[in-house]
């Protein structure tokens, strides 16, 4: 029976899903997991927190079968990914722990930033993220990505679907705005 949906479409196994079907979601499991798992260790770092991240996206995406409305599922799969990678980078970037986070910081007291440095730098932070907001979304997507998340171009145009050189236009675009709303505090 698994044999027959080895060979659906992405489509079909969605409409399967939306039906409670079980395997077809198995399917698309065992279809994308290891890629999801490869593509949020690129940004996390951890392949183990990855794991469990894309566990979770399944878990979601059954939960929430019947409301979404999805035309390419691989598409929605690494949107969504990404969008956790990034909550998880941004987790632990500003330190925000879970009751079991907390006991595993105690081994490491060094590794914080004392209480003036986390505002200050929390402050830097925010002031950016809002500037970056600003950008037309394409913009703000490649300049993360490329900035922050520290992905060479072929890989962004790959996760985007777009040419090298469009990547490079849009990064150009992106610094260009970018520096033009920083000049300009009051943007903020």
């Amino acid at each position: 029976m698994k044999d027959v949906y080895l060979s659906k479409s992405d489509e079909d196994l969605m409409s399967l899903m939306i039906n409670q079907d079980s395997l077809a979601l198995e399917t698309l499991f065992n279809r994308y997991y290891p890629a999801l798992c490869k593509f949020i260790t690129i940004y996390i770092k951890d392949h183990n927190r990855a794991e469990e991240l894309v566990a979770d996206l399944f878990m979601k995406l059954w939960d929430k079968r019947n409301e979404l409305q999805i035309r390419s599922i691989k598409k929605y799969l690494f949107t969504a990914a990404k969008n956790l990678a990034f909550n998880e980078v941004q987790r632990v970037k500003f330190h925000i722990l879970s009751i079991n986070d907390r006991e595993d910081s105690l081994d490491y007291p060094d590794s914080y930033l004392n209480p003036h440095e986390q505002l200050a730098s929390r402050e830097s932070y925010s002031e950016i993220m809002e500037l970056i907001k600003r950008l037309p979304d394409r913009q703000r997507e490649v300049l993360l990505m490329s900035r922050i998340d520290m992905l060479e171009k072929s890989i962004i145009a790959d996760l985007l679907g777009i040419s090298i050189r469009t990547v490079e236009t849009l990064l150009y675009q992106a610094v260009k705005n970018f520096r033009s709303l920083a000049t300009d505090r009051s943007a903020i």
